[in-house]
């Protein structure tokens, strides 16, 4: 039987900004908070630590007012990082699956755990519940993204406990979760990217009632990456079939790209393609494939013409910079 590890964590950065901060640390664990749910979604255990910071040992301002943290409490009552993540993955046990308010705290768990040097166990790709990214699936448009404390609200469940504090933050997403239908949200499991293929063989499809998406391979640049046929093709998320585009992919911001296909079985289908940078600065791409209406195609034109005014007057001003140049002359001044 599957139990659900729903874990949330409090951190700390530094107090000078990011220009003070480590590049492979930038936010610093300082408190480990989790519940246990079995398969019913009964609390059958709760795991809490503090933890003394190494790096950045004065609490940033924010952190502290959020957290109402004492940088003299985590001092005297935490433990180090090493042997607080050690307990918590023995408290963890087997067969089980993370669950988390957003996609930030596991892919900051690996990060502090690699930065102390302590070995990953987790399976890869490590699927998880971002019940965040459920909440909206189920509850609203797919899109809209709450906070935990605005979703507590919305279901009218008691308020007995403070928020920003990672066991309480912890129990709250559990009754979250718990207040959904599983059969609305358990297909829809989110895959972390801190760990992200490196082969083609690697590669990951996801497939999804809606939607399907692909996590592709590591590639030097964004010109690499489109270039590539796995990354560029675009497949009907229902039948699987290989579309002819309608619209090919572009950009408008470089980070994103869209395009458009029709199936013969299921109509139009849109694709979007966001450009991710993986931990060692090299690039990923993270492909959604949807099937869409008549006015989701209409968004997808709209865009591209959005793009061609852009190009246009990019390409008018570069010739109005070209009028105003005057050209060299050709003629040397002698010195007298």
């Amino acid at each position: 039987m599957k139990n659900y590890i729903i874990f949330d964590l409090e951190w700390n950065q530094s107090p000078e900004g990011k220009e003070s901060s480590l590049e492979n640390l930038p936010f610093e664990i300082i408190e480990i908070g989790a519940v246990k749910m079995n398969a019913d979604f009964e609390i059958v255990s709760q795991f809490h630590c503090l933890i003394t910071p190494q790096v950045y040992t004065e609490l940033h301002y924010i952190i502290s007012e959020v957290t109402h943290m004492e940088m003299g409490k985590l001092k005297a009552e935490g433990k180090p990082f090493v042997e607080a993540v050690g307990d918590f993955i023995e408290w963890c046990g087997e067969n089980y699956r993370f669950c988390t308010w957003g996609s930030m705290d596991l892919m900051e768990l690996q990060r502090n755990m690699e930065f102390y040097g302590v070995e990953i166990p987790f399976e890869r790709p490590l699927y998880y519940y971002d019940v965040q990214k459920l909440y909206g699936i189920v509850k609203k448009d797919g899109k809209e993204k709450l906070s935990l404390d605005h979703a507590v609200e919305e279901l009218g469940m008691e308020q007995n406990r403070p928020f920003h504090q990672a066991l309480d933050d912890a129990y709250y997403t559990g009754m979250v979760l718990r207040h959904m239908d599983i059969r609305l949200w358990e297909p829809y499991v989110s895959m972390d990217y801190y760990w992200v293929p490196e082969t083609k063989e690697e590669q990951v499809i996801l497939k999804f009632p809606t939607y399907s998406k692909f996590v592709s391979r590591t590639f030097e640049t964004k010109e690499d990456a489109l270039g590539d046929k796995t990354v560029a093709d675009l497949i009907c998320p229902h039948c699987r079939r290989m579309l002819r585009k309608k619209v090919r992919w572009f950009s408008l911001n470089q980070k994103q790209y869209f395009c458009l296909g029709v199936c013969p079985q299921h109509g139009f289908v849109r694709g979007k393609i966001r450009m991710k940078k993986a931990e060692n600065g090299m690039i990923y791409v993270v492909k959604t494939m949807k099937a869409t209406d008549e006015a989701g195609a209409q968004v997808v034109f709209r865009k591209k013409e959005e793009q061609r005014k852009k190009r246009h007057e990019r390409s008018d001003l570069k010739k109005v910079k070209r009028t105003l140049t005057p050209p060299a002359s050709g003629i040397r001044h002698q010195s007298p």
